[in-house]
Order: C-alpha cells, then structure tokens, then sequence
C-alpha cells in the first residue's frame, strides 16, 4: 500500500506547481477589472457632463428670455413715463398761457 501525503501538502503542491498561472489570471483578471470600471466611470462622467451642459444651456436661455421680457417691460414702461411727463407738460403750457390772456 501506497501511503498518501497530507491533504496540507497536496495542496502546497498544487500551489506550487499552479501559482504562477493563477497568479498571472489574477492579474489579468484584475486589470480588466479595473479597466472595466475606469471606462464605466469615464461613460458616467461624460454622461453627467452632457446633461449639465444641456441644463446649462436651457438656463441660459430661460434667463436670456426672462431677461428681455424685463427689457421690454422695462421700455414699455419708460414709454408711459413720457407720455405723462409730455401731456404734464401741455397741460402746464396750456395753464401759464391762459394765465397770460387774463
């Protein structure tokens, strides 16, 4: 009868005479891990980025807009400020020259 070593040193063995290879899958495997999260992070961030832009842009044109309704306001209201300052003023032309004919 043959007598069988340990179970501890077959495995020893078989470290042994495996580790390299599954040391260089281990790395492999690895590195296309990391590969695999860096591209998943760099397609999120240009994701992201994308959309911010795209806020971005319909902000500014929500503000751009907002910003000419305010000026058009504003010029309409302008407007009626000079309308009343000018009928103040014929009024008050019309006063001082009936105040002259009497």
């Amino acid at each position: 009868m043959t007598q069988q070593p340990p179970l501890l040193q077959e495995i020893g063995q078989t470290l042994r005479e495996n580790g390299l290879t599954a040391a260089i899958t281990a790395l492999i495997g690895g590195s296309l891990a990391i590969a695999a999260a860096v591209t998943r992070k760099a397609f999120t961030n240009e994701a992201m980025l994308d959309r911010l832009e795209r806020e971005l842009h319909l902000e500014r044109e929500r503000t751009d807009k907002q910003r000419a309704e305010d000026r058009k306001a504003d010029a309409d209201r302008l407007e009626r400020i000079e309308t009343d300052i000018r009928a103040m003023r014929d009024v008050m032309f019309e006063a001082f020259q009936r105040g002259r004919t009497d």
